[in-house]
């Protein structure tokens, strides 16, 4: 298996309830609910282009 991190995560409430009803949609857990959305949107920006972490020019 990967190696994983720990990493504390500050979230407000109202998100922390979002994800939990995602998670609890596609019967995950919080935390791979949380992996999941975090893989899904690096691969959306990659696939559109952007790599994770560079701003998009205005101009």
């Amino acid at each position: 298996m990967a190696e994983r991190k720990a990493y504390p995560l500050r979230i407000p409430a109202d998100l922390w309830a979002e994800i939990q009803r995602l998670a609890s949609a596609d019967l995950r857990s919080v935390n791979a609910e949380i992996e999941a959305l975090l893989r899904e949107a690096i691969d959306r920006r990659k696939r559109g282009g952007r790599e994770p972490g560079r701003k998009e020019s205005n101009s």
